[in-house]
Formats: C-alpha cells, structure tokens, sequence
C-alpha cells in the first residue's frame, strides 16, 4: 500500500505505507490523503523502490485551461 500526499501546488508525492516523508520536501506543506491506495502504476511503483518516494503533478482540468478570445470578422456584401 501507499501514502499520498498532495499540497496546494497541484503536485502529489507518493511514498511507501507507513514511511517518512523525505526531507527534501518536509518543509512544503502537504496533505495527506485520507482514501488508501492499493494500486499505482508501474512507473510509479519503481520510483518508490529506487528512491523511497515518487513526485508528480496533477493535470490541469479542461475548465481550468486559459482560452483566447475569438473575432468575427465581418462577412457582409462589400467587405469581402
């Protein structure tokens, strides 16, 4: 099993059930995830073996995408 935790950055950090969170990223502050996680992929679950925890980021939502603005042109008689 596996511990995630996520902070307010959109980035989730998973690490072993039960072990510390590394030092490297003790001082941010992060938010553990109260659903338990039996299954990760296996990109994953090779991080955590090498290096005891594995960082990621979370994709931005399609709500959350910045959209530009799209003009008319003016297709009347003329202005062709």
């Amino acid at each position: 099993m596996f511990d995630v935790y996520r902070n307010g950055k959109r980035n989730f950090l998973v690490v072993s059930n039960g072990s510390p969170m590394p030092a490297l990223y003790s001082s941010n502050k992060w938010r553990k995830s109260r659903a338990r996680v039996l299954k990760v992929s296996d990109e994953i679950r090779a991080a955590v073996q090498e290096r005891g925890y594995y960082l990621g980021s979370v994709r931005v939502a399609k709500k959350d995408l910045i959209h530009t603005e799209c003009t008319v042109t003016d297709t009347t008689r003329g202005n062709l």
